[in-house]
């Protein structure tokens, strides 16, 4: 296979136009093209609104080593490996591999065990993900929460309901992440996620997505207990309990249970397993108008056939913090995320069109153990939930918003202005700067200021924050040793609230990781 790069068209070229460019540039005829793969397609908008697309293309032809060595050092010869399982182990397992949440991690852990013949049995404290939907649709509707099936808890985990981005700064030598993409166009992914500098699916696509993978995992002679939530375990026992009373015998017990599982986190610590605090962020939701964002990025606020635009923005600041955006979601929604009765978290959520009048994007600033004054382990999950009730009380329940320049102020807004909330769940004004601590809160506005001679208009008087973003990443790192194993040597910590991934593929991967290791060290049973 012979790969070319660096192969620039107008955003507007036909397919016919991208293989002639391809045979030029590869000094080859028609006839002797066999195949070409897109391997990655990017956007240069260096002199917008004149855009371009690069990319990278591998191909064969009917003499390979005549094209190489035509091309003058054009072209690579490139030959990859498909990702494979590793041997399977000799271990005898006293019980099914079970697998304890059924996001990415999980998923995608359980998958590679049932696809090697281990049965794996997943247990999900929520509902499974249609089931999940509706539940979700009535708390953003009536205000009810079901705290065991929300935007955190459920088939899918917290990426369900997000805009569904794949893109990972992970270092992948053996080919996971393209396993982890083909996966998800195996079971309905737009294939266009395999090429896509920034791939995402979307929520409305996701479902589909993670319900085809449990029935997949199912045929393979995998099991799924739904609104099956873990309380306790057993160390000397090997066995897990389930809803207070039902014992499970477990070979391995995979614990990718998602960033949000404080009671788990709790547990697992009073049972003696070893974990630590970490750093994570906190912060707002902000948006603008998704036209403004368009044409910061394109030059251009009609796009015609382009997506919605998307950034990445950071500031370090003079106290030393660093603010940055995370979790952008271009033409989405800010979402009420909540998961415990009396606290409120705000996340981000995109369709797969992207068609929302808004764009958004959590603005964040890093916090460590000196901002919550404890070196215990739960001291993180603390923190959070403060600031969580604080924006539960300045929305009485609601989603608490602010335009940025009464958020400057510390004033409570009276009415919107040029930016109108896309929000899934009910809003009212808040002072949104005083759930935070004030060191944190002016970190945030300095942040903005300073994004806003990157993007004129970011913090335009009108932007609307709300808050808060709390849960962007796990507040705890469950220790585990070069086997994947805890403290307790049958209790494999796994994936985002682990604390060892950081978004949906990253967790994905941390999952087969997970898997690799409970295949070398157990027969399959």
């Amino acid at each position: 296979m012979l790969r070319i790069t660096q192969l620039k068209l107008p955003v507007e070229h036909t397919p016919e136009q991208l293989e002639k460019k391809l045979l030029r540039a590869a000094h080859i005829k028609e006839n002797e093209l066999k195949t070409y793969t897109i391997r990655k397609r990017s956007l240069d908008a260096r002199k917008k609104p004149e855009l371009y697309y690069v990319y990278t293309i591998d191909f064969s032809t009917v003499n390979e080593e005549r094209s190489f060595r035509l091309s003058r050092g054009q072209l690579q010869m490139v030959s990859e490996k498909p990702y494979r399982a590793p041997a399977h182990g000799t271990e005898p397992p006293q019980g099914k591999p079970t697998v304890i949440g059924s996001g990415p991690a999980g998923l995608f852990c359980a998958y590679m065990l049932a696809a090697e013949g281990y049965f794996p049995l997943v247990i999900e404290r929520g509902a499974p993900v249609r089931e999940r939907r509706d539940d979700v649709r009535k708390f953003w509707e009536t205000g009810v929460l079901d705290t065991s099936s929300n935007v955190q808890f459920g088939e899918g985990g917290a990426g369900t309901f997000s805009d569904g981005k794949l893109n990972t700064l992970v270092k992948d030598p053996i080919g996971r992440n393209r396993f982890v993409l083909e996966t998800f166009v195996k079971f309905g992914a737009p294939e266009d996620i395999l090429w896509e500098q920034k791939p995402h699916i979307g929520t409305d696509i996701l479902i589909n997505v993670v319900e085809a993978m449990r029935n997949e995992i199912i045929r393979l002679g995998g099991e799924f207990y739904f609104h099956s939530q873990v309380t306790d375990i057993l160390p000397q026992e090997n066995c897990i309990v389930v809803n207070g009373d039902k014992k499970i015998k477990a070979g391995a017990a995979v614990f990718a249970v998602g960033h949000s599982a404080r009671d788990t986190f709790q547990m697992l610590y009073d049972r003696g397993i070893s974990m630590e605090a970490k750093s994570f962020a906190v912060g707002v939701r902000v948006e603008h108008p998704q036209r403004m964002i368009d044409d910061a990025a394109y030059g251009r606020t009609d796009r015609g056939g382009l997506p919605a635009a998307s950034y990445k923005l950071t500031e370090k600041l003079d106290n030393g913090r660093g603010v940055y955006t995370f979790c952008m979601c271009p033409g989405g929604y800010v979402v009420n995320a909540s998961s415990e009765e009396g606290y409120l978290a705000v996340n981000g959520m995109s369709y797969h069109d992207r068609a929302g009048e808004n764009a958004n994007s959590a603005v964040i600033v890093t916090v460590t153990k000196a901002d919550y004054g404890s070196e215990h382990p739960l001291a993180g999950v603390r923190f959070q939930r403060c600031l969580e009730k604080r924006a539960w009380e300045e929305g009485q329940g609601r989603i608490p918003v602010q335009r940025f320049d009464d958020f400057c102020a510390g004033r409570i807004s009276s009415g919107f202005g040029d930016v109108v909330p896309q929000m899934k769940g009910g809003y009212a004004f808040g002072n949104v700067r005083s759930i935070f601590p004030a060191e944190l809160a002016a970190s945030i506005e300095q942040g903005m200021k300073g994004m806003d001679k990157k993007i004129r208009g970011f913090a335009g008087e009108d932007v609307l924050l709300s808050g808060v973003e709390s849960r962007t990443s796990s507040p705890v790192r469950i220790l585990r040793s070069e086997e994947f194993t805890a403290s307790v040597p049958w209790i494999y910590p796994c994936g985002e609230g682990a604390g060892y991934a950081g978004g949906i593929t990253s967790a994905a991967m941390d999952g087969l990781k997970v898997a690799e290791a409970v295949i070398r060290r157990f027969a399959a049973t």
